[in-house]
């Protein structure tokens, strides 16, 4: 019999409150080697208090946390400690030359996905958000480590780049503790789930669907033994009262036993729901994007596209970061307009859009005054409800808190109530996963399996757009649309090998399959390079010559602006963003260019 394996970290009762609320209580657990454990649960029960206390940033209040002697621990918080002076290669890479990192497999892979686009010999002081992000991650991977701790990865990173990480993580040896609500990167790379809630902590044997699967037994067994303890205390109770006043002395053990049962009987979960708003009736045309031509700054993001969305259509939108996806559904909600062609809505079309950025509330609004704001009365598959009845089954407890005292997770919620109060019927929705739990993210699917309307999905969490989206269509970067038959794997797939996808004619005009939508200006992957798609790589290879140089000139444009504002830190950092959507773009051009070129010489 083998020996157990050896934890390198240990909790052993460790109780963590603040102020009155308690995240852990008496919780034992520990991590051992080569173990991929994924953690979730509802925002604000504790998993960032969680890794934390694993990565000693946090001593706990009772209990201790013990780890091996020499234990090389790695962690990824959601505020980066990077030194603001010190420029990107030497924080990922320190001080190896060009040529000796780009010779190792797994530096140069890191840089590749990771970085694409940033400038290595920027400071990380100037860098965005997400760039800071993905700076930190690289610099994390290519350590050397034991245990990796990692809250919320996948955030900033885009399809292609998940579906890498995830890759790169399962080929390590280390132990790996990570926190996220993207369910398909848990699928792939954990083997254990911890779920924290109630200030405790389940254990489950798998990855995310091993876990959903033993969490409805443990539930199903659970609302068994609940029904027979509220038999019983429904029994002891009519007992009780049945008893004489004058007897009350006698009875003395049974109404202790009737208030262990009390005692016993949980509290009510704090469970989120949505309800099937009542929708308009949509008619036979929805949205008609006509020979659009749409451009953002100097790059085509559409180029003489015609795509018709249906009643009922469910779409997913996808492709590499700054494609223009978000430029695409400003341009479908009507808030940006083309540069040639036109967008026809329907006349029954009632269009809600949800932004990555934060809804326009007044942060001194209550929040029940913020829903009002919409209506009073949601009128639902049930009948109406009173807003605050609403506020209450979205998880709102506290309806006259301030929306500027909520959290990121709580006014993201908040403003989808109030997007869906609205009563829409076409639903445009930009990353609608941003700082949702995974259990709101399952309660808001389950709305979206039976609302009724057209729903068109930008998202960089996987499972999600499999789970809502009957078709996903892609933004190439050639200002082309294309429809992907076999979803975000044949997407994958693309973006991997290039190669194999190879240029093609464009679609012809022509009815659609229902509920595919259909599109001009969408290229389809070629099989054998006849002598006209040799014709057509070469055109290609042309055309992105000439993009090329337009790009070169925009960075040579932008390095003088760059220059001239070095005192202004404010337009340094958006001047710089804009520098990084160039190098991005020009990457990609360049690769394209490269692929065009090989295929026209064929």
């Amino acid at each position: 019999m083998s020996p157990a394996p050896v934890n390198l970290v240990n909790l052993e009762r460790v109780h963590v409150s603040f102020g009155i609320t308690t995240l852990l209580d008496s919780v034992s657990l520990g991590v051992a080697a080569g173990e991929r454990i994924g953690v979730v649960g509802r925002n604000g029960s504790g998993k960032t208090t969680l890794l934390r206390l694993l990565a000693h940033r946090l001593a706990p209040h009772g209990g201790r946390v013990t780890r091996t002697r020499g234990l090389r621990l790695g962690s990824l918080a959601q505020v980066d400690d990077l030194v603001e002076a010190a420029t990107v290669r030497h924080t990922v890479l320190g001080d190896r030359p060009d040529h000796e990192w780009a010779t190792d497999p797994r530096a140069r892979a890191a840089v590749w996905h990771l970085l694409a686009g940033v400038d290595l010999d920027r400071p990380v002081g100037a860098l965005s958000g997400g760039e800071r992000r993905r700076t930190a991650l690289a610099a994390l991977l290519l350590g050397e480590h034991d245990l990796l701790l990692l809250d919320e990865p996948s955030n900033h990173l885009d399809l292609e780049s998940v579906d890498w990480l995830a890759s790169h993580l399962v080929g390590l040896s280390s132990a790996l503790v990570v926190v996220t609500h993207d369910r398909w990167f848990l699928d792939a790379v954990c083997t254990r789930m911890w779920e924290v809630h109630d200030a405790g902590v389940d254990a489950f044997t798998g990855g995310y669907a091993a876990y959903v699967l033993a969490k409805v037994e443990r539930e199903r067994q659970a609302t068994a033994r609940q029904a027979r303890r509220r038999n019983l205390l429904r029994k002891e109770l009519a007992w009780l009262r049945r008893g004489a006043p004058a007897r009350t002395t006698k009875p003395t053990f049974r109404l202790e036993a009737a208030a262990a049962l009390v005692a016993e009987e949980p509290a009510p979960r704090d469970r989120l729901e949505l309800e099937r708003f009542a929708v308009q009736r949509l008619g036979k045309d929805v949205l008609d994007v006509e020979d659009v031509t749409l451009r953002r700054g100097d790059r085509v993001v559409l180029d003489a596209v015609t795509w018709r969305l249906g009643p009922g259509e469910r779409v997913g939108l996808v492709g590499v970061n700054g494609a223009g996806k978000t430029s695409v559904l400003r341009l479908l909600a009507g808030s940006l307009d083309p540069v040639r062609g036109r967008v026809r809505r329907g006349r029954t079309a009632r269009i809600a859009h949800l932004s990555q950025g934060p809804a326009a509330i007044d942060p001194a609004v209550r929040v029940l005054e913020a829903v009002e704001q919409v209506s009073r009365v949601g009128r639902t598959g049930r009948g109406e409800v009173s807003a605050a009845a609403l506020l209450e089954r979205f998880g709102f407890t506290r309806l006259e808190t301030r929306v500027g005292e909520l959290s990121g997770g709580e006014r993201r919620r908040l403003q989808l109530l109030r997007l869906l109060l609205d009563g829409p019927n076409v639903l445009l929705l930009d990353e609608p996963t941003n700082d949702l739990d995974v259990e709101t993210l399952t309660v808001l699917e389950d709305h979206l399996d039976s609302w009724p309307g057209t729903l068109v999905v930008v998202s960089h969490d996987r499972y999600f757009l499999e789970r809502v989206c009957d078709t996903v269509w892609a933004l190439p970067g050639d200002g082309s649309l294309r429809m992907l038959p076999r979803g975000v794997d044949q997407y994958l797939e693309l973006v991997r090998e290039p190669a194999r996808a190879g240029p093609a004619p464009s679609l012809a005009t022509g009815a659609s399959a229902p509920g595919s939508g259909s599109a001009v200006g969408a290229s389809a992957p070629g099989s054998a390079l006849s002598a006209v798609q040799r014709r057509a790589a070469h055109k290609q290879a042309e055309r992105l010559e000439r993009q090329l140089e337009r790009v070169s000139r925009a960075e040579a444009d932008l390095h003088d602006q760059m220059a001239l504002s070095a005192r202004d830190h404010v337009a340094l950092i958006d001047l710089g963003e804009r520098a990084a959507e160039l190098a991005r773009e020009r990457a990609e051009l360049e690769e394209r260019w490269l692929h065009a070129a090989e295929l026209a010489e064929t």
